[in-house]
């Protein structure tokens, strides 16, 4: 090829347009604000991550894996001895047998964990019902999928579930239900009425339920968590989605798991093979080994309880308005009293004029449904906490 030849060929390639399958998503809410956060110094209480280290054993403990040579594929499905000790944590939390070889995968993370369920149940044109407000990638999930998601609001504020919208939502063509407990972004639990509830809706249908039960173990003032799989109605139906980066801060590792009935199990795996195949080898020893003492999980809930307290004392004599938080690592306060603005500029404002970052809760409806309530995240140090509220204050 000349230069000549070369240089015409540069001069009018160009990038095939074609029509995307997200059309409508952009850049998420969570890069925006963090983003602006690291822009203008301030304090990130956005983004729902720790910036704490996590224990110190967990960390020797894939180290001791590495050097012991776990660093090549390991089984799709996830190495037998962390699939046995998810299995035994729930049997001995919530009553109910998995087996290991058949019904526990380990994912790449919850998202990759619900994003497959998705592709191996829906089919194009099904409709999935999703309780707004919602974690943000359960909509494109689904319409990559090919499906209809169909949003449900939960009870403005007090975000309970509304039985008779979601019956109403129902027709021949739902195929699914996702539901998250505790709950992202409004820091709800469900009761364990509200699960018989929705087992009995479910009962004479042949709906599926998706569970992201990814704060499991951030459940406080004594309550407990009501997993799917304390419920045989709700179980036998169910992916039940979790996550070691949530419960064990170490959300940059990107493991989770699902447990399931074999039959839908065997379905969400052949998604998985080809998705992702395996997941990281030596993390998964690690996790393994850690998992043989129940201590650091069974202790979370006093320790973000109290991280949860340390924060909402340090807000009470502010003017904002604090939600109840009984679950999850966040806390919703009311910023009425504060400022016209509507959530997402005063989140901006905030940011900018404050130093402090937080999340508008409208970008987790569909139709951007404000209700002058922003969310903050307290899985942070004590004193980054602290420096956040020195700043809250002053409103």
């Amino acid at each position: 090829m000349t230069q000549a030849n070369a240089a015409s060929i540069a001069a009018t390639a160009r990038t095939p347009a074609f029509p995307s399958k997200l059309p409508n998503v952009g850049t998420t809410i969570f890069t925006v604000m963090s983003a602006l956060a690291t822009e203008h110094q301030a304090v990130n209480l956005g983004q729902g991550f720790p910036d704490f280290e996590c224990a110190p054993e967990l960390v020797n403990a894939v180290t001791a894996a590495m050097q012991a040579g776990h660093n090549q594929y390991p089984p799709m499905p996830g190495i037998p001895a962390l699939r046995e000790a998810v299995a035994h944590k729930i049997e001995a939390l919530h009553d109910r047998a998995y087996h290991p070889n058949t019904e526990i995968t380990v994912t790449a993370g919850a998202t990759q964990a619900i994003i497959t369920a998705i592709l191996a149940i829906v089919h194009p044109g099904d409709e999935v019902i999703v309780l707004d407000p919602c974690y943000d990638s359960y909509v494109p999930n689904i319409e990559l999928a090919g499906g209809k998601a169909v949003r449900v609001p939960l009870t403005p504020g007090t975000f309970r579930p509304d039985f008779a919208k979601i019956s109403a939502a129902i027709t021949p063509r739902t195929r699914a239900i996702l539901i998250n407990s505790p709950h992202n972004p409004s820091a709800t639990i469900w009761t364990a009425e509200e699960m018989r509830q929705l087992e009995d809706l479910l009962a004479p249908t042949d709906i599926l339920l998706i569970s992201d039960e990814v704060y499991e173990h951030m459940v406080f003032d004594g309550a407990e968590h009501q997993s799917a799989a304390r419920f045989p109605g709700l179980a036998a139906r169910t992916f039940i989605v979790s996550s070691f980066g949530k419960t064990f801060h170490v959300t940059g590792w990107k493991v989770g798991t699902v447990a399931a009935p074999a039959a839908l199990t065997a379905e969400f795996r052949k998604v998985h093979q080809f998705n992702v195949f395996t997941v990281n080898t030596p993390m998964q020893h690690g996790l393994a080994a850690y998992l043989q003492d129940p201590t650091p999980y069974l202790q979370l809930p006093a320790f973000y309880q109290a991280k949860r307290d340390l924060f909402r004392q340090g807000l009470a004599g502010s003017r904002f308005k604090l939600l109840p938080s009984t679950g999850s690592y966040f806390q919703c306060v009311d910023i009425s009293a504060i400022s016209d603005l509507n959530e997402a500029d005063f989140c901006q404002w905030l940011t900018r004029e404050v130093g402090v970052a937080a999340i508008p809760l409208s970008a987790f409806y569909g139709d951007g449904f404000d209700q002058r309530v922003v969310r903050f995240c307290f899985a942070k140090k004590d004193e980054t906490l602290r420096a956040a509220l020195e700043r809250l204050r002053t409103l």
